[in-house]
């Protein structure tokens, strides 16, 4: 049994998301919201950020962390900022000695509904299937659940592969 904790990044909204996962059985534990306070300065929102990642992490005690790639903004300003939350969200893991894993969107999309084009709406009924008592208060909740989904498969298939190559 690993539990996994799935993110989806976000400077005014970060999405979490913790499973446990155990050959191909998946498990929900818990999911939510991390979200700043937009009056403060871009160095106090980050630091909200790794405080809440530090308190989630204390809590929850993940072996694993997985991140998702995030889109390219067309404005520049704000395409900076969320690399900013990005960069705190690899970070707090990896500095508590988790490892960290990356997916690209379609990548999630893919492993969770089938196809890397699903919609969100698509993507969220997914993840209350495959992870009943999920609560998924907001889509960044069900995309950072999605997350950890995509990162429990690859996880998976590693083990197996590398359990194939021992014992051959």
């Amino acid at each position: 049994m690993v539990r996994l904790l799935g993110l989806d990044p976000g400077l005014q909204h970060t999405g979490w998301g913790v499973v446990e996962s155990s050959g191909n059985r998946l498990r929900h534990i818990a999911d939510g919201v991390i979200s700043t306070t937009t009056d403060l300065s871009l160095a106090d929102r980050l630091c909200q950020i790794h405080r809440a990642l530090n308190t989630l992490m204390d809590l929850w005690k993940p072996d694993e962390a997985a991140v998702e790639h995030t889109y390219v903004n067309k404005n520049p300003g704000a395409a900076l900022k969320l690399g900013q939350a990005r960069g705190v969200v690899l970070l707090a893991p990896a500095l508590a000695g988790l490892p960290v894993a990356e997916y690209q969107a379609m990548e999630v999309k893919r492993a969770v509904v089938g196809t890397g084009h699903a919609e969100k709406e698509q993507v969220a009924e997914m993840v209350r299937r495959l992870l009943p008592g999920a609560t998924l208060k907001r889509a960044d909740a069900s995309d950072a659940l999605a997350v950890a989904i995509c990162h429990a498969h690859h996880r998976s298939t590693r083990v197996a592969l590398a359990k194939g190559r021992v014992s051959a």
